[in-house]
């Protein structure tokens, strides 16, 4: 089989593909034959340095794919099935080996790609949008990132639950995405400014900011907010925040400030597994809708990391194993 591995962390271009011998399963654990393997800001932080990881490293969280073989004790799964999953390492490869407990099965109505696409950041979405605030007919909410994966998904979960969104995106010609997912109003921050545009379209501000942008965003989407509002911060593409001065959010109006993470909400296999279905099950009625920016070949992880990195992409990125001679060429 093949892997993309890093035996150092850096730049993109550490990453590298190797010939590796192909694993067997063990108790509780299933062979997948790899459609497609998700990439995540995960992924980046874990290759650059910023997050500390035994080398050499095999990236990749998230994956779906075919059941190749199992081992002891597997009973739910067999050879042949359509599977994906998120949180076990090692789908940047050919092949890759996940606890059975960590599989979801695919719908047949849903593509495998889209399954690869869809499920970190649409499980990400559901959380924000179903638990740390529950929305609901009425709010209105600012989605930073709009047309990015989560951010996309976010504003679709919202809309379908009444909510009015303002989503804001670093490009102009991000806008008809932002769009696309169901954005009544999309404003471009990249000069810097957007609070003024925000509230224009709200009475009083919005309910909750959804942030997956961080630092270069915080000081301005708080004054976004209304009295008792909630600021989520789920992400740091734009840098990390490092500090926030609670008499900022009283001065406000009683702020509330988060910093969720879906693992805390999700704490057990089977409770992953229950949000993945949730999502997937979306997918079939349509509800849901993955946008799928570039897929990738195995060898050219290092350019999607970059591409990812760039902030350029709309929607997700998928790294792909070779096609076979029936299959359509990947990039």
């Amino acid at each position: 089989m093949q892997q993309v591995v890093t035996y150092r962390q850096g730049p993109p271009n550490v990453l590298t593909l190797v010939d590796v011998p192909a694993p067997s399963p063990g108790a509780g654990e299933v062979l997948v034959a790899v459609t497609a393997a998700g990439v995540n800001y995960l992924d980046i932080l874990q290759r650059s340095g910023a997050y500390t990881v035994a080398l050499p490293f095999a990236p990749g969280v998230e994956g779906s794919g075919v059941v190749a073989a199992v081992g002891a004790d597997v009973h739910d799964f067999a050879a042949g099935d359509r599977v994906a999953w998120v949180g076990s390492g090692g789908a940047y490869a050919t092949h890759c080996v996940v606890p059975a407990e960590r599989l979801v099965r695919v719908p047949s109505e849903v593509d495998l790609a889209d399954a690869a696409a869809v499920l970190i950041q649409g499980m990400t979405a559901h959380f924000l949008a179903n638990d740390v605030v529950p929305l609901t007919a009425g709010n209105t909410v600012l989605v930073h990132a709009g047309a990015g994966g989560v951010g996309g998904l976010l504003t679709q979960f919202a809309v379908q639950y009444g909510a009015t969104v303002i989503a804001t995106v670093s490009r102009a010609d991000k806008m008809t995405a932002a769009r696309a997912a169901g954005a009544a109003h999309v404003v471009d921050y990249s000069a810097g400014s957007f609070a003024e545009q925000v509230l224009h379209h709200t009475a009083g501000g919005v309910d909750v900011v959804y942030d997956a942008v961080g630092a270069a965003v915080v000081d301005e989407s708080i004054r976004c907010l209304r009295p008792r509002g909630t600021y989520v911060l789920y992400g740091q593409s734009g840098g990390v925040v490092t500090s926030i001065d609670p008499r900022a959010l009283n001065a406000r109006g009683s702020l509330f400030f988060t910093k969720p993470s879906l693992s805390h909400y999700d704490r057990a296999p089977a409770d992953v597994v229950r949000r993945a279905g949730r999502v997937l099950a979306g997918v079939v009625a349509g509800r849901l809708r993955p946008r799928i920016h570039g897929r990738y070949l195995l060898a050219r992880a290092g350019q999607a990391h970059a591409a990812l990195e760039s902030r350029a992409t709309v929607g997700k990125l998928l790294l792909c194993p070779e096609p076979r001679p029936a299959e359509p060429a990947v990039a």
